[in-house]
């Protein structure tokens, strides 16, 4: 772990009872990360603090991985455009050796919905959620809900996955998730994109990754809109993971030992030092001391399950901790640049795909969809990226992948990570 003390903001530290101002650093600092998230601290103010876990690297105007707390603002893009995006894991009472899990990939990808504006073929006529998007204080937000009625349980692309695990320590059989808000998160995100730009909704904002993220001053009817309309997408994003979930335990014919789930792109108002603040937290796993968390590598590594613990590092991460491997090669490196409209196929990559398809197969890993962009040595590697967060999580599982569904390598989906 690194602590670096940002020189730009030293001359407001000084007067902060927090000074000196400190960006808490785990793992191999990238610099494009670090000044993404200088900038977002010098926008949240002389009282704000940040961390960037092990798996960071550069994202829309703040860095995945990335964590900053303020008391005085919270900045839409920190949250990120797939509001609530997050893992659930669930142990069953199932043997993975016992399990057909050929047969249960197929009926998988058969049965959940993946990729790009997909509806889901089972329709969810009635959930606690729609009435929420129904009554939500955004009016924008309430007109999202024909989207959200016909999204509701479908996994989108990019890194999003529906996978069986092997628990190496007993066995067990898991069901493991990653997905968001879909296109009502995203949606919901790019309307306030443009209001805390001061423009209007709808409008247009910058697209490119280093846009300064524009910040929306807490306690005015503009942020607390903000927050209730995140947390409406943020009980979607739950609702989703969680039909999926039960959907594949259908599938399984099993039931539920125990359940993992979390955000991971969210902000939450929290306590530390004393201090009341808003943490806001993309691409990074709350882990509170006895606060489990899933965590998932590539779709060749292992996954964890974790657990916070209390110690000094775990305070100074704002009890935070990564959200998964971390990407070291972008996806049009990996998989070539494609034209969204027509996808042909304008450069190559440099992943040989067939070739990870092969070796996945010989690991014993059932692969249902998935793409170049998506190979496992576009990511770090887990082990030592949870090695960076020793003294704040301990493992409580590892789980081996035996069966991966993703949206296939010719999917583009705006809504991902």
């Amino acid at each position: 772990m690194i602590a670096i003390t940002s020189g730009s903001r030293s001359s407001r530290a000084a007067n902060d009872d927090l000074s000196p101002q400190h960006l808490i650093a785990f793992g191999e600092v990238e610099p494009a990360s670090r000044l993404q998230i200088e900038r977002c601290l010098d926008v949240a103010g002389a009282s704000s603090r940040g961390v960037l876990c092990a798996d960071h690297h550069k994202g829309y105007s703040m860095p995945i991985g990335g964590v900053v707390s303020s008391p005085a603002v919270v900045m839409p893009a920190g949250v990120g455009y797939d509001i609530g995006c997050g893992n659930c894991a669930v142990q069953t009472g199932l043997k993975a050796a016992d399990v057909d899990i050929s047969r249960v990939m197929d009926e998988i990808w058969r049965t959940i919905s993946f990729g790009m504006g997909r509806n889901n073929d089972e329709r969810i006529s009635e959930h606690p959620v729609f009435d929420a998007i129904d009554k939500s204080p955004v009016k924008e937000q309430r007109k999202l809900l024909s989207v959200a009625r016909g999204q509701l349980g479908t996994v989108g692309g990019g890194n999003h996955y529906v996978d069986l695990f092997e628990d190496r320590e007993d066995g067990s059989l898991w069901v493991g998730v990653h997905f968001g808000s879909r296109g009502l998160g995203h949606k919901t995100a790019s309307g306030f994109l443009a209001l805390a730009a001061r423009k209007d909704w709808g409008a247009r904002v910058a697209d490119n990754m280093d846009a300064p993220p524009d910040a929306i001053s807490l306690g005015t009817p503009l942020a607390d809109d903000y927050l209730a309309a995140m947390s409406i997408a943020g009980e979607y994003a739950y609702a989703g993971r969680d039909w999926v979930v039960d959907r594949v335990l259908k599938i399984l014919q099993a039931g539920a030992v125990q359940r993992v789930h979390n955000h991971h792109n969210f902000a939450w108002w929290e306590r530390h030092d004393g201090r009341r603040t808003l943490v806001v937290r993309k691409g990074a796993t709350p882990a509170f001391p006895g606060q489990k968390g899933f965590i998932g590598g590539s779709m060749g590594d292992n996954a964890v399950i974790v657990e916070g613990v209390d110690s000094p590092k775990s305070r100074e991460a704002l009890y935070s901790t990564v959200h998964g491997a971390g990407r070291v090669m972008s996806r049009t490196q990996a998989a070539g640049k494609i034209d969204r409209r027509t996808r042909k196929q304008l450069s190559c990559g440099v992943v040989n795909w067939p070739k990870w398809q092969h070796e996945l197969k010989a690991r014993g890993i059932e692969l249902r969809g998935g793409g170049a962009d998506e190979a496992p040595e576009c990511y770090k590697d887990l082990k030592e990226v949870l090695a960076a967060h020793s003294r704040t999580i301990k493992i409580l599982h590892t789980l081996r992948p035996i069966g991966v569904a993703m949206a296939g390598k010719d999917t583009f989906d705006p809504y991902r990570d």
